[in-house]
């Protein structure tokens, strides 16, 4: 198999090295990713101006711009064989519920949605303990199983890992995206000059993160691995919407 890896945390993030040399060990990986931390940066493309890439000493692609610029590039010019699957990550901390709106790792996986496999993003549920290897163990495993995985057509997995050694984990849950509660309002603060800053706060905790979400998952040390889309349709309120609109 032939992978595309990306991230949002930068070319040279701990998580994306540590994924990219386990998975390079059985599959032929080329890596395209971006110069610097973009995390947030959610599924936005560079339009206003051309991009540089540069190619690092380790042979991977280093692209000035953000993740789905990455997986652009790459799939479309810079990888010598096509991709069969994007893998995204290993972020440095979780990605969870609403987080996939923001999510700069999930939206490098999305842009892999058109390759011949799902792709995947994957997360560290990070407790301070850094066990990317963990996380990347996971995903070989995901990827080494022999059964073909009948998905439908463009579909992503949001896969999130406990920070904690992988003979602890008690197995892999498929679950459903929980919904976190409001977060923090911004922190309030002044530049040097005395101008008015604000520093965007914490995200709020889970609020729906019962039993079959990917919040109660990883609390209790399964590995959740959720199916999502890009289709964003309300299906079920189309038909209210329409007789609203009648009357």
């Amino acid at each position: 198999m032939t992978l595309l890896v990306s991230n949002d945390d930068g070319v040279n993030a701990e998580g994306i090295l540590v994924l990219a040399e386990v998975l390079g060990k059985v599959f032929e990986v080329s890596v395209v990713a971006p110069d610097r931390d973009h995390s947030g940066a959610s599924g936005s493309l560079t339009l206003g101006r051309p991009l540089r890439v540069t190619t690092l000493r380790n042979g991977y692609s280093c692209v000035d711009g953000t993740p789905v610029d990455s997986v652009h590039l790459g799939i479309s010019s810079l990888c010598d064989q096509d991709p069969e699957r994007v893998v995204s990550g290993i972020n440095s901390h979780e990605n969870l519920g609403d987080d996939v709106l923001y999510s700069g790792t999930v939206a490098a996986a999305i842009e892999g949605r058109f390759l011949n496999q799902p792709a995947i993003a994957v997360s560290l549920v990070n407790r301070g303990n850094h066990l990317y290897h963990t996380a990347a163990r996971v995903v070989l495993d995901l990827l080494q199983n022999k059964k073909a995985l009948n998905l439908p057509q463009k579909t992503i997995l949001n896969v999130n890992v406990p920070d904690i050694p992988y003979e602890q984990l008690k197995g892999i849950k498929v679950t459903r995206l929980g919904h976190r509660a409001k977060g923090q309002a911004p922190e309030q603060m002044s530049d040097p000059r005395g101008r008015e800053r604000f520093w965007i706060a914490s995200a709020g905790e889970g609020d729906d993160a019962g039993p079959g979400t990917d919040f109660y998952a990883v609390a209790n040390d399964f590995v959740s691995v959720t199916p999502i889309q890009v289709d964003m349709t309300r299906h079920e309120s189309l038909a209210d919407i329409e007789t609203w609109l009648e009357e």
